[in-house]
C-alpha cells in the first residue's frame, strides 16, 4: 500500500496496515505484488516502493521456481478459491524463513477473477520445534533400535505389548509380531502367574509411579533368565495413564557369579570355624597329653608294684584306671588329628598295592552282610602320605558305612585320577588347581540330610545314640587329609547313600620301600649305666614324673624348666650330656629352636623331642622334619626307654 494521508485511508486499510505480525497484500490476477502492508515489509524485508509491481514468485526459493510452485498456487486458487500451503521462502536479503501461506481468489460480482488475497506468517519457530521433536523421536527410536542388552519396549494400560525393541527380541526370544498384542504376562514363570504378580506389578507401577524387581523370567523357547525389570508410568497431560515403559535386563550372569560366591563364603566360614574349633582342640589335647602321661606313667608305676602289696583287686582297679587313660590319650590323639597337629611320616604310596592289600581286612572287620569291593586302575599316580594314619581314615569311613547299613549292603573304595582346574578351584577355594587322585569312600546306605552334612567334620558331632560313638570318626579324616595338603568332600542324599571323596596331591617322585616297624616290647631297659640325659619340659609335674622314669632306668638325670636353663647347663664344659630330651612347645625358645642352638654348643649331641602338637615346630607340610626323632605325648614308659636306648645306641656307633 502506498503511504496516504490519514483523512483519506479507509479504516480496513488502516486495520490492515497495523498488522506486523502477518504479511497481508494483494495480487492481481498474473500474481504481481499490488499492495503491501507494514507486516510483510517487516516479515519480508522489502519496502512497498521495492515490491509493488514485482510477481510474487520472487519470495520463492530457486528450487520451488523451477518447480513451477508459484504458478501452481495462483492456478489451484484461481480454480478452488483457494490456495494453503507451509514450506520455505526468501526475504530480501536471501535469508529463508518457514512461511504458512494462504492464497484466496478475489472476484468481482460476475465472477470475474481480478487478483488474490495473500496472507503470510513466518511459523519457523515452530516449525523447527516440530523438527527438533521428530529428530529427537527419531534418535529416541535409534538408540532404541540400537540396544540389544537390553529389553526396552511398551505396554498399553491394560499390560498388552505395543512396541518391541531388538534387545527384547535377543533375550526373550519373541519377534515383534509374534508379541506386539500380547499380555506382557506371558514372560512370567508358572509360579509367578498363581501369585497373580503380573498384575500386581502394573497395580504397583499405577500407584507409585514405579516398579522394580528382580527374578525369574521365561523366554520363548521356555528357558529362564534372572532379569531386573523396571516398570514406569506413562500419563498424559491430563494425568490419565496410557500405559507403561517397561525396561527388562538378563542378569543371569550375574546372578551365577552371586550364587558362586554366596556358595564359596559359606564353604570359607565353614573352613574357618573348623580351623577355629581345630586350633581350641589342639591346644586343649596338648595340655591334656601333658596330665595323660603323668597319670598313665604313675598307673604303670603303681600297676607294677601292686603284684606284691596290694592284692589282685587293687591291681584289677589300676588296670581299668590304666585302659580308660589310655582311652582317654586316643580320644586326644583323634583331637590332634582334627587339628593337624599331629606328627605325620608320609611316604609314597602305590595305591594299586595298597587297595589290594585293604580289601580283606576290610571285608574282615565290616562282616559278611557288608560286600567289600577296591577298585584301582591301570596308570594310577602315586600320593604321598602317611600309610597309617591313611588306613586309619579309611577304616573309619568303612566303620561309619557299615552303621548306616545296619541290613547290609555294598561298600566301594575306588581310586582314580583327577584334575583340579581353574572352574573347579572357584569352586572350592581351600583347593588349589593341579592333579589329585581321588580316594572314594561309597556306601549304599541311608545317606545323611542337608544338616548333618553341614556339620558332619565338626568334632563330637554324632547321629549315633550316647555311648555309641564319640564323634571324632570324620573329624579325624578331615584333619589328615587337610593335613596332608589334600580336601576331603561328602556327597550324600537321604535314603541314597553317602560318598566321601579324599583329594591326595599327586606325588612326582619314585616309588619307596615300606619300611617294615620294628616291633614294640614292653620292657624296660635295664643295667647300670652312667648316662647323662638333660630333660627340659616347662610342664613341672611331668618334668619330675619322666625325669624318676629315667632315674629308675638308672640314667643319670639332669632337669630344666626352660630352653634358656637348659642352654646354661650346656654351657657348662664340664656338665655331661648325653642326650637332650626336650618339649616342643614352650613358652619363650621353643624345643626346636634349643635342639639348633644345642647342636651348636655340643655338635654331637642328640636330641629326643616330646610333643602333645607339633605347631609346625619340627613337622612341616604334615612331613616329620628330616633327622628328628619324635616322641608324642602321651608317652608310655615302655617307649620312652625304647626311644632313649636307641638314641644313644645310635649316637654311640656314630663316634
Amino acid at each position: 500500500m502506498k503511504t496516504l494521508a490519514f483523512g483519506d485511508v479507509p479504516s480496513l486499510e488502516l486495520l490492515i496496515n497495523a498488522i506486523v505480525d502477518y504479511a497481508i497484500f494483494m495480487l492481481d490476477a498474473d500474481g504481481v505484488v499490488k499492495t503491501w502492508n507494514t507486516g510483510a515489509e517487516r516479515l519480508k524485508g522489502y519496502s512497498a516502493d521495492e515490491i509493488i509491481g514485482r510477481p510474487f514468485s520472487v519470495f520463492y526459493t530457486p528450487e520451488d521456481r523451477e518447480k513451477k510452485l508459484p504458478e501452481i498456487a495462483l492456478a489451484t486458487a484461481g480454480e478452488m478459491g483457494r490456495f494453503a500451503s507451509e514450506g520455505w521462502r526468501v526475504r530480501k536479503d536471501g535469508t529463508r524463513f518457514w512461511a504458512l501461506v494462504v492464497l484466496d481468489a478475489i472476484r468481482d460480482e460476475a465472477g470475474q477473477l481480478l487478483g488474490f488475497a495473500k496472507v503470510t506468517r513466518d511459523i519457523t519457530e515452530r516449525q523447527q520445534a516440530h523438527h527438533e521433536l521428530l529428530e529427537s523421536e527419531r534418535r529416541y527410536r535409534r538408540l532404541v533400535e540400537a540396544v540389544v542388552d537390553y529389553a526396552i519396549f511398551q505396554l498399553d494400560a491394560s499390560g498388552h505389548i505395543a512396541t518391541w525393541n531388538p534387545g527384547a527380541q535377543r533375550i526373550k526370544g519373541y519377534a515383534p509380531d509374534e508379541i506386539i498384542g500380547r499380555h506382557f504376562s506371558a514372560f512370567y514363570t508358572p509360579e509367578d502367574l498363581e501369585k497373580d504378580v503380573p498384575a500386581t506389578a502394573l497395580k504397583q507401577a499405577a500407584e507409585h509411579g514405579r516398579f522394580e524387581t528382580e527374578g525369574w523370567r521365561m523366554r520363548k523357547d521356555g528357558t529362564r533368565f534372572w532379569a531386573s525389570v523396571v516398570i514406569d508410568r506413562i500419563t498424559d497431560e491430563s494425568g490419565a495413564i496410557i500405559g507403561f515403559a517397561k525396561v527388562t535386563r538378563d542378569l543371569t550372569d550375574r546372578k551365577r557369579a552371586q550364587d558362586d560366591l554366596k556358595r564359596v563364603q559359606e564353604q570359607l566360614a565353614a573352613s574357618q570355624k573348623l580351623e577355629a574349633v581345630g586350633q581350641l582342640s589342639g591346644g586343649i589335647a596338648h595340655d591334656f597329653n601333658n596330665l595323660l602321661m603323668i597319670v598313665l606313667g604313675n598307673l604303670e608305676n603303681a600297676e607294677r608294684n601292686s603284684r606284691n602289696v596290694g592284692g589282685p583287686n587293687l591291681h584289677r582297679a589300676l588296670t581299668n584306671a590304666k585302659r580308660a587313660a589310655q582311652r582317654a590319650a586316643a580320644l586326644t590323639s583323634r583331637l590332634l588329628a582334627f587339628s593337624r597337629r599331629q606328627a605325620l611320616d608320609p611316604k609314597p604310596i602305590n595305591l594299586n598295592k595298597f587297595l589290594s592289600g585293604l580289601e580283606d581286612f576290610l571285608q574282615r572287620t565290616l562282616g559278611e552282610r557288608i560286600e567289600v569291593q577296591t577298585v584301582g586302575g591301570a596308570g594310577l599316580w602315586q600320593i604321598e602320605a602317611d600309610v597309617n594314619h591313611l588306613e586309619s581314615a579309611i577304616v573309619n569311613l568303612a566303620i561309619n558305612a557299615r552303621d548306616a547299613m545296619p541290613d547290609g549292603g555294598k561298600l566301594t573304595v575306588e581310586a582314580t585320577n583327577v584334575s583340579a582346574d581353574e572352574e573347579y578351584f572357584r569352586a572350592n577355594p581351600e583347593v588349589a588347581p593341579g592333579q589329585y587322585v581321588v580316594i572314594c569312600v561309597s556306601d549304599t546306605g541311608t545317606g545323611m540330610s542337608l544338616d548333618v552334612l553341614h556339620h558332619a567334620f565338626e568334632p563330637f558331632f554324632t547321629t549315633k545314640e550316647p555311648g555309641e560313638g564319640t564323634g571324632l570318626g570324620l573329624s579325624q579324616v578331615y584333619g589328615f587329609v587337610k593335613q596332608s595338603g589334600g580336601n576331603v568332600k561328602i556327597y550324600s542324599e537321604l535314603g541314597e547313600g553317602t560318598s566321601i571323596r579324599m583329594y591326595f596331591r599327586r606325588y612326582h617322585g619314585g616309588e619307596q620301600p615300606a619300611a617294615n616297624d620294628e616291633d614294640e616290647d614292653e620292657v624296660i631297659a635295664e643295667g647300670e649305666s652312667v648316662e647323662t640325659i638333660l630333660v627340659v619340659e616347662d610342664d613341672a609335674d611331668l618334668r619330675v614324673y619322666v625325669s624318676d622314669v629315667l632315674r629308675d632306668l638308672n640314667y643319670r638325670v639332669v632337669a630344666a624348666g626352660s630352653a634358656q636353663a637348659a642352654l646354661t647347663i650346656l654351657l657348662q664344659p664340664e656338665q655331661r650330656v648325653d642326650l637332650l630330651l626336650t618339649d616342643v612347645v614352650m613358652p619363650g625358645i621353643n624345643g626346636r629352636e634349643l635342639g639348633r642352638r644345642a647342636q651348636q654348643i655340643r655338635p654331637h649331641l642328640k636330641t629326643l623331642y616330646m610333643t602333645g602338637h607339633s605347631r609346625n615346630a619340627v613337622v612341616h607340610q604334615g612331613r616329620l622334619d628330616d633327622g628328628v626323632d619324635l616322641l608324642e605325648k602321651p608317652i608310655t614308659q615302655a617307649k620312652l626307654a625304647l626311644k632313649v636306648r636307641e638314641i644313644l645306641d645310635r649316637a654311640g656307633s656314630d663316634l
